[in-house]
């Protein structure tokens, strides 16, 4: 007896020990690893959200390291435990999990508004290809429903890194072809169809976009009425932007961690990371011919205020050339499209935050848009960051600017 005491009381030890370390360590690193400026909002909320992602990630390494799973794996089911996500049903808001040409979806319905078809909403939930689900975005999508007396469908595409490039844009792309073809079984207008995302769903929405503009004459099918991008990520060939340099350590995205997402996404390679953060990915040839779409220069002058440093054109690795060349792709870097392409693309909806890596991506696609002839709403959160809109309506975790960028979209929805 006494010595299954000892183990208990051993084993109880040990577990608080090991809490205690965990604890300490994500304090720690909240404090050192990242930078919040001064006029982010929420910074104390802020750093508790970093925290209990830093704590999830270290959990996702250790249960790697006992052999039970991988670390994205890990990360994964951690953050469904830490979620507790409760899908409740709303009165008047009918929702069911379909599939749509075999990819799965939830699909969110109003009551049928008195003038007729109402308009459909596809969204493409963020995580970097490699988490997210329509799980995590439920509360969002049921209040784009409710607000907006739209059908919104929610795509569950697959996720890196088990399926890379292109699975999750063709994933989206059938989703999307198909409630266009349906549209009238959910009772919605095929004229009135919004293509939407956050994150690496925004660099969906934008290569769904580009290539169903490629299809319209094929398809016989209405063009898309609208694309709407939140902090979208756009491209691969500059990691180097003033977003990228001021907001390099800020949560909830680092610039290294967007680099891993890429990778993730594409083929899996991260042994080629260090040289896409130093820009010897790509020919000098190359970054000179994508200038005049991602460039510094491009910029407009408010956004360097909080400082820039040019960085030189260094000689590019074939080997590494190789590997990424698949991401200069449209599909893959919407903003490496042609003008003729762009020209064809539906009316735009942009959300930027001040502290985010991918504001410049955002704030160029915006200028090719509109040196195009596509009309932009575009709205910056000057104290935002980057995941803010997922944090709208979340008890103690709410940001009041996620909550007016919300209200911002479904105000810009409602007017289609």
């Amino acid at each position: 007896m006494d010595l299954v005491l000892w183990a208990l009381t051993m084993g109880l030890a040990l577990v608080v020990g090991l809490s205690v370390l965990l604890v300490s360590g994500v304090i720690y690193a909240v404090f050192t690893d990242s930078v919040l400026p001064a006029d982010i909002q929420g910074p104390g909320k802020l750093r508790l959200i970093y925290g209990v992602q830093l704590a999830i990630g270290t959990l996702g390494n250790i249960i790697q390291n006992l052999g039970f799973r991988t670390h994205i794996a890990a990360v994964r089911y951690l953050r469904r435990k830490a979620l507790r996500l409760s899908l409740k049903k709303e009165a008047g808001l009918v929702t069911q999990d379909v599939r749509f040409d075999g990819v799965p979806v939830r699909v969110y319905q109003p009551p049928l508004a008195d003038t007729g078809k109402s308009r459909g909403v596809l969204y493409f939930h963020g995580g970097g290809w490699v988490f997210g689900s329509i799980n995590e975005y439920d509360h969002l999508c049921r209040y784009v429903a409710r607000e907006t007396g739209s059908v919104v469908v929610s795509v569950e595409y697959r996720l890196a890194p088990e399926h890379r490039y292109p699975t999750q844009f063709e994933d989206c792309l059938k989703a999307t072809l198909h409630f266009m073809r349906n549209a009238a079984n959910y009772g919605v207008d095929d004229t009135r169809i919004v293509v939407s995302g956050d994150s690496a769903g925004g660099n969906l929405t934008a290569a769904v976009c580009l290539r169903v503009t490629d299809l319209e004459e094929t398809t016989g099918l209405p063009p898309l009425r609208a694309q709407v991008m939140i902090y979208p990520a756009l491209q691969t060939v500059d990691f180097s932007l003033p977003s990228y340099q001021q907001n390099q350590l800020v949560p909830l995205l680092f610039r290294t961690r967007m680099i891993f997402f890429y990778l993730q996404y594409l083929n899996g390679d991260l042994s080629v990371a260090e040289e896409v953060l130093k820009g010897q990915h790509l020919s000098v040839q190359l970054k000179t011919k994508y200038r005049s779409w991602i460039s510094a220069d491009l910029i407009p002058d408010d956004f360097k205020a909080r400082g820039y440093s040019p960085s030189p054109l260094l000689a590019h690795e074939e080997d590494v050339f190789n590997i990424i060349q698949p991401s200069l792709e449209p599909t893959f870097s919407p903003l490496l499209a042609s003008d003729a392409a762009v020209k064809k693309l539906p009316p735009a909806y942009i959300l930027t935050c001040e502290f985010d890596v991918l504001r410049d991506d955002g704030l160029l696609f915006k200028k090719r848009l509109e040196d195009n002839g596509v009309p932009v709403t575009w709205y910056h959160l000057p104290d935002g960051f980057h995941g803010i809109v997922s944090f709208f309506d979340n008890g103690y975790l709410t940001f009041p600017s996620g909550k007016r960028a919300v209200d911002n979209i479904i105000a810009f929805l409602k007017d289609i």
